[in-house]
């Protein structure tokens, strides 16, 4: 004899609603957790297998000033008069940084003139100091 019923064979159905509140609790603790570090450096054109392991001559250094010149050499530039001196002198490769308070601006114009003009350029842009 039973005294209960027995449930009819159909399928459950699966809930939702339980699975969402996990995935949403899981990509709350993994936000939370993880760093996002600031890229202090990049530098651009990184294959090095064209180049010889023998020491050579220094790459100029360019260095963009706050009021959007470039200084080389002990001289300031501006941007277009840089890019035919460094024409004049066979350069095809330069080191690029930027003062303290250069605007991105100048920095990114200057950038992309050399890179315009042929000249392979590693940059690096360092954030300016805090008081």
């Amino acid at each position: 004899m039973q005294l209960v019923e027995p449930r009819p064979s159909r399928p459950i159905p699966i809930r939702i609603t339980p699975l969402i509140d996990v995935v949403f609790i899981l990509l709350v603790f993994f936000m939370l957790t993880s760093r996002l570090l600031p890229v202090g450096a990049l530098e651009l054109a990184n294959d090095t297998s064209k180049r010889s392991t023998a020491t050579g001559d220094p790459l100029p250094a360019l260095t963009v000033t706050s009021n959007g010149n470039v200084r080389w050499e002990d001289r300031t530039f501006k941007p277009d008069d840089l890019a035919v001196a460094l024409d004049r002198r066979g350069i095809d490769e330069v080191n690029l940084s930027a003062e303290g308070e250069t605007p991105l601006s100048s920095f990114t114009r200057t950038l992309s003139l050399l890179d315009g003009q042929g000249i392979t350029t590693h940059w690096q842009r360092t954030e300016p100091k805090q008081p």
